[in-house]
């Protein structure tokens, strides 16, 4: 019997957390803290040391150790039927209004965001919890401060809500277990499992969960047996946690099969995360020579060769393991007071979700409620009536790990111009985060947190390898500062104190001798 854990929260006052923060609830987390904390930190270290191979090494490879799980016959758990058509999902932070416009969005699914696209305030944290407490009972309701109310439309099937924790990598530091920072994502799973479960269960869905930045199948095992643990605890059947695996990280796409196994009892599919892996990629081979610079964000399509060898290798591997293949969140927004934006983003949408359909992917995501009808169109086209696609098994896909790695085939260079708005929009998101907004539009897309992650890894890439711009400038430390010099001088229409830190702060995680893994981590200890 592990001895109960001393607890402090230190966080402030929250509007209802005495409804989440129960004694019960937080014994709970502590259990989970105790029983798994010191695994994933030993998981965090051996990130890094694999890291650091590959760089040497100049590549990654499938693991010889698992061959057999990849080349036998086994499938992952039966869909429970309230996951069995997700065509479209519709991604979002857990902020009130925002939970009701995407449970009453027609989209399938609501992945409720804890991670990226939420800052990871207290408040935050806390009324987070209390909305998806309320949203899984169908009670949640809202009045704006001008009088409209909003509420779930009884009249429509609300969408079902799947979780995303925050990744093993980020702590929770209003929570203390024996004096040590509790795991965010403990923190977030604990706390939502532990309300919502049973209720969950009793409304014929049931604790679904999207799983983020795993690295790799020990990672997965991990969440395996924090499953195993809290369904034990808590009476439910093993089993009843369904998960979803976003695979986002460049060595999570070389260990597709082996994270479905250590989950197979629990998995549900796997997810592209796009705009994470790009950020994975340049993060992992930052120092590994030329070969690995990619060009402009912008001109790194869904279309280069080693994005869709991702994707057709995630379908493939999917589809025969019997889990769904859900694509990636096209950025793009509509914008209501110009219908040619809108016009340019609905199109752009289409032609992703066409391609996705297409490819036998059975869902895709979008990140606002007026894209829903495009996305279903385009996967009602090649779905009809038909839930999924999971008998399309993609058997015509070979896909080798030099095709994972092919970033030099990608069209396009790195320009003055990408250097500016990677600084740009970096620096705009960080403002936004920083004040407590995880989901921000941005010159017309959606950004979370992984669109700073990649403005702020590719100019370390560029400016650590010399990179020579469309313009013929060497990308340098100082050409950096100068282009975020000029950027601050024209964000005169943003708080000005929170533009310091997000410039300073930029700076830091963009230009650091020793690159920092994740700049949410710095950037928490300055909220």
């Amino acid at each position: 019997m592990v001895p109960m854990a001393e607890i402090e929260v230190l966080g402030g006052p929250v509007e209802r957390d005495a409804e989440i923060l129960t004694p019960g609830a937080l014994a709970f987390v502590a259990r989970l803290h105790a029983a798994f904390a010191d695994r994933r930190a030993e998981l965090l270290a051996a990130r890094a040391e694999r890291r650091e191979r590959a760089a040497r090494d100049g590549g990654l490879d499938f693991l010889p150790e698992t061959r057999e799980i990849r080349a036998s016959e086994w499938r992952v758990a039966q869909a429970p039927p309230a996951l069995t058509d997700r065509r479209v999902e519709i991604t979002g932070p857990t902020e009130r209004k925002m939970a009701i416009n995407a449970l009453n969005s027609g989209a399938r699914v609501w992945l409720a965001d804890l991670e990226d696209a939420n800052t990871p305030h207290w408040h935050n944290v806390v009324s987070g919890q209390v909305n998806l407490y309320d949203a899984v009972r169908g009670e949640i309701a809202f009045t704006s401060p001008q009088g409209k109310r909003y509420a779930v439309d009884q009249r429509v099937r609300p969408a079902v809500i799947v979780v995303r924790p925050r990744g093993w990598h980020l702590d929770e530091k209003h929570i203390l277990f024996d004096g040590k920072r509790a795991v965010g994502a403990l923190v977030d799973f604990g706390l939502h499992f532990f309300h919502n479960a049973r209720a969950a269960l009793a409304r014929g869905a049931g604790p679904y969960y999207y799983l983020p930045k795993m690295e790799g199948h020990r990672e997965a095992r991990l969440w395996d047996d924090v499953f195993t643990q809290a369904q034990r605890e808590l009476g439910i059947p093993r089993g009843t946690v369904r998960a979803t695996v976003l695979i986002e990280t460049i060595p999570a796409a070389f260990e597709m099969d082996e994270i479905l196994y250590e989950l197979r009892d629990h998995a549900s599919g796997l997810n592209a995360g796009r705009w994470d892996y790009l950020f994975s990629l340049i993060k992992y081979f930052r120092d590994a020579g030329s070969r690995f610079v990619l060009p402009d964000r912008n001109s790194v399509t869904m279309t280069a060769p080693f994005m869709r060898a991702y994707t057709e290798l995630l379908v493939k591997t999917c589809h025969r393991r019997g889990a769904f293949a859900m694509g990636g969140m096209a950025a793009f927004i509509p914008n209501r007071r110009d219908p040619e934006v809108t016009a340019r983003a609905l199109a752009k949408v289409r032609e992703d979700k066409g391609r996705e359909a297409n490819d036998g992917f059975d869902g895709s995501w979008v990140a606002h409620p007026d894209l829903v009808p495009v996305c279903r169109e385009m996967f009602d086209a090649v779905l009809g009536h038909r839930p999924n696609q999971l008998d399309r098994l993609r058997e015509d896909v070979s896909v080798a790990a030099a095709d994972l790695l092919d970033v030099a085939s990608t069209l396009g260079r790195a320009t003055a111009e990408g250097l500016r708005a990677a600084v740009d929009v970096g620096v705009r998101y960080l403002v936004s985060w920083l004040s407590g907004n995880g989901a921000a539009a941005i010159h017309n897309l959606m950004e979370d947190a992984a669109t700073a992650e990649i403005s702020r890894s590719q100019i370390w890439q560029w400016a650590h390898n010399g990179v020579v711009l469309d313009t013929g400038d060497k990308v340098t430390a100082d050409l950096v500062r100068t282009v975020l010099a000029d950027v601050r001088a024209s964000l005169t229409d943003l708080p000005q104190d929170t533009v310091d830190i997000a410039v300073d702060l930029f700076a830091d995680v963009a230009l650091a001798d020793d690159y920092p893994d994740f700049l949410t981590i710095p950037a928490y200890e300055r909220i």
